[in-house]
């Protein structure tokens, strides 16, 4: 029985460091249901396979070894995470707006799924470094939805396949919108918002100045995730929507730096 239980665990964290690599990371909620086991037993998995030096550990999951803060999963790998939790806080973000507004988006799979709920506003003006949100309100219109007017900031594209550098920066700054709704690869009280990427930090730096209203859209396994740069403090963010699942202590900490914070899946 010891040797099956052996083999069992070895196959079972063969298969997590595969998903590991292929992905760019995983959570832990998410291998104890494709693996149908304890969240302690994926704690011990990961702790084992940290030890051999096969991953790094991060909060709520784990990623390649030697890319805790600078690595950053790319944007298929991302969107297959948290997939109902981003659903619940487009919802609830997307009653924030209003027809006729002006809005940005940042790159990300947060605010994609968002985006997918902004497309049957009417009148909006969109302002996004980032293709796939883009493309959404384009294939609304073709549907015969409302027609948006979409800025599209141009630039390098990052990782995560948001547009960069000089270019987005520059477009970004010549603007100003109503509202920002903003994602993030981490959330610290003491590190603030942060990003592995230091071009993809300062295109956020510039989303952030051009906007009157600054909204978070990120699930609970952002926080306490500190990436390589930090681009805005806790202060900064006027409302910060995000899922049930966060507890909490992180929610009042939070709310000590960010004047509302929105649990979606509880009160929408």
């Amino acid at each position: 029985m010891a040797d099956n239980a052996n083999l069992l665990a070895e196959q079972r964290r063969a298969l997590i460091l595969d998903e590991v690599r292929r992905r760019g990371g995983v959570r832990v909620n998410e291998l104890t249901r494709q693996l149908n086991v304890s969240d302690m037993t994926i704690r011990r998995d990961l702790d084992a396979l940290a030890r051999l030096g096969a991953i790094e550990k991060v909060h709520g999951g784990a990623v390649p070894a030697g890319a805790a803060s600078t690595h950053e999963p790319g944007f298929e790998a991302k969107s297959a995470l948290e997939l109902s939790a981003k659903e619940q806080i487009a919802r609830v973000a997307a009653g924030l707006v209003a027809p006729g507004a002006a809005v940005a988006l940042s790159g990300g799979t947060t605010t994609y799924a968002l985006a997918l709920e902004l497309a049957a506003v009417e009148r909006l003006t969109v302002v996004t470094n980032s293709v796939p949100v883009s493309d959404v309100f384009e294939a609304a219109h073709r549907a015969g939805g409302p027609a948006s007017t979409v800025v599209l900031t141009g630039g390098v594209r990052s990782p995560s396949d948001a547009l960069v550098g000089p270019v987005a920066d520059r477009a970004i700054r010549s603007l100003r919108f109503d509202v920002l709704f903003l994602g993030t690869h981490g959330i610290s009280p003491e590190a603030g918002l942060s990003t592995p990427n230091l071009a993809e930090a300062e295109t956020n730096r510039a989303l952030i100045a051009s906007a009157r209203r600054t909204v978070l859209v990120a699930d609970h396994t952002k926080w306490g995730t500190v990436g390589l740069s930090t681009f805005a403090g806790l202060a900064e963010v006027d409302t910060w929507v995000t899922d049930s699942a966060l507890p909490a202590a992180a929610a009042q900490a939070a709310r000590e730096h960010i004047g509302e914070v929105l649990l979606a899946g509880r009160d929408d």
